[in-house]
């Protein structure tokens, strides 16, 4: 199941765009994990204590909107920066900023060379930050326009994601699975680690067309360049089989990595 050369930042990110372009019309309905990752997001981030209102909030890698809807949901946000690689998304962001009296901004394009937006209260993203291939150059970035007291909080995924599919040959990884281990000497110098868990989620399928077509659906295989035919599928749903097949089901692991930090103030 080879399906990657190395890693091209350029080559892949375009590969990465049209994924996520093809998936969009059925990601909301179909990302069940991310929604609940995005809704788990916001909690913590009130868990540690956020406040219940924040002036000017960037959201990176938005999708659809599950995270949008959330924040929107639990805090009274005056200025919301949005962006995500697919322009396409700001159309699908429409039903869930109708429902909310926020003034907001829709900023396409790859986050890692976009203008940030500039004194932030919060700095929020879900199920995205794999995807950047030099994360700690843009948490730099982030932490540099967060004001004194500003929030971070984001969630990415760890290095059991997905480890069926790698187990199997693929390298449709994305660049930067990180455990959660991991992350605290990846942050800059100023912003502090409050609260982070990571915790797996496991999503059973009756067979093999049926897990290809929720990765498809949701656009999270987007470095894949696999092709099918009946005879390869067959060989896969097997392998499958015989090495994680549970009950007749075909298992599929989510690792998600959910953490929250503050800049000194």
């Amino acid at each position: 199941m080879k399906d990657m050369a190395p890693f091209n930042f350029q080559a892949d990110q375009n590969r990465i765009c049209q994924s996520f372009r093809r998936g969009l019309a059925s990601y909301h309905r179909s990302a069940s994990v991310q929604a609940g990752i995005a809704a788990q997001l916001v909690r913590l981030l009130q868990q540690q204590g956020a406040p219940d209102r924040f002036q000017s909030v960037f959201e990176f890698g938005c999708g659809t909107g599950h995270l949008t809807h959330r924040l929107l949901e639990s805090f009274n946000v005056s200025k919301l920066v949005l962006n995500d690689l697919v322009p396409e998304a700001a159309a699908a962001l429409r039903p869930v900023l109708d429902r909310a009296p926020v003034k907001f901004r829709f900023k396409p394009g790859p986050v890692e060379t976009l203008p940030l937006p500039q004194q932030l209260d919060l700095v929020v993203s879900a199920s995205t930050v794999q995807w950047i291939q030099d994360l700690p150059g843009l948490m730099e970035r982030l932490a540099a326009q967060l004001e004194p007291g500003g929030w971070l909080a984001v969630s990415g995924f760890g290095r059991s994601q997905f480890h069926e599919l790698a187990a199997l040959g693929s390298q449709a990884a994305a660049p930067s699975y990180l455990d959660a281990a991991e992350w605290p000497q990846l942050l800059p110098d100023g912003l502090t680690l409050m609260a982070i868990i990571q915790e797996p989620v496991v999503l059973e399928f009756t067979s093999a067309v049926e897990l290809l077509k929720h990765l498809r659906l949701t656009g999270v295989n987007g470095q894949s360049r696999q092709s099918w035919n009946r005879s390869r599928l067959q060989e896969f749903e097997t392998q499958y089989r015989s090495r994680f097949g549970r009950n007749g089901m075909l298992p599929l692991t989510y690792d998600p990595v959910l953490l929250v930090a503050r800049k000194e103030g």
